[in-house]
């Protein structure tokens, strides 16, 4: 028996048993054994598969572009960390410094402590680094604050190192922003169709009741789910929504994984 033989027998019988990544993980694991990472075949595979979770911040931290380049080094091309795996050391000791000193700042100014939470220091980080930070008390959030907020309890709950989460957050933030600004209406029409096309007695019932206009478009899209779907699914959908700004995928695999694990109650939105 041919090893491409074998492998497909293998891809068949794991899938039956319930372990499909198998053969994915083996994929992705070949693509990050090169010494320089292909970025064009990693954007293919979180199209197509979703990352297994013990890479999927690494590959996150590749795939995301930053805010601005706020590292002056030739290791950093583009996103949190460059494509060369020997440069990814000492590149994140430079995104861990400059972390630590924005923090340290927010220290001095007496704006934060340890009791501080995490999601309220990231926020008054990234203000301070968008020079948007503001010390007067009638400061009222708008909607990327509130967006900013969002992505950041969400995305706290996913990752574990408070750098690699800031930097996370607002690199994820700036790609929604460029990315998916003015998309919310092709979102709103996206999702009506494929609502079509999973339950169409459900989308005639809410044009029936005046209610599929009613629902929070705004809420889901502008803020990419946070808040409103578990993390655990959540993560899935923005393997999908990084590598590049094709919306039918997005949000035809955030309907597919809301009917799978019966997403959260209506009224909880």
């Amino acid at each position: 028996m041919s090893e491409d033989t074998q492998r497909n027998f293998r891809s068949v019988y794991y899938e039956k048993v319930g372990f499909r990544g198998v053969e994915e993980k083996k994929s992705l694991e070949i693509l990050l054994k090169d010494d320089k990472w292909d970025i064009e075949k990693l954007c293919t595979f979180c199209q197509r598969f979703p990352l297994p979770s013990m890479y999927r911040i690494l590959v996150w931290k590749v795939l995301l572009g930053s805010l601005t380049p706020a590292i002056k080094s030739p290791f950093v091309e583009s996103g949190i960390l460059p494509p060369h795996q020997e440069t990814h050391p000492e590149v994140m000791v430079y995104r861990r410094e400059q972390y630590n000193d924005v923090y340290h700042a927010l220290e001095v100014i007496r704006l934060i402590n340890e009791s501080t939470p995490k999601t309220d220091v990231f926020f008054y980080m990234y203000q301070l680094e968008t020079g948007k930070l503001s010390r007067s008390q009638k400061y009222t959030m708008d909607a990327e604050d509130e967006l900013f907020l969002a992505i950041a309890g969400t995305m706290e709950e996913m990752v574990d190192d408070d750098v690699d989460c800031y930097w996370l957050i607002k690199s994820f933030v700036h790609h929604l922003d460029t990315r998916f600004r003015d998309s919310q209406q092709q979102l709103q029409k996206g999702f009506e169709h494929y609502l079509n096309i999973e339950d169409g007695r459900l989308v005639s019932h809410l044009k029936a009741c005046s209610a599929l206009e009613k629902l929070p478009y705004d809420l889901w899209f502008r803020k990419c789910f946070a808040g409103c779907l578990p993390p655990s699914t959540l993560q899935r959908i923005w393997d999908k929504l990084i590598p590049e700004d094709n919306t039918d995928p997005i949000v035809n695999k955030a309907i597919d994984l809301w009917h799978k694990h019966c997403g959260i109650p209506a009224h909880s939105l």
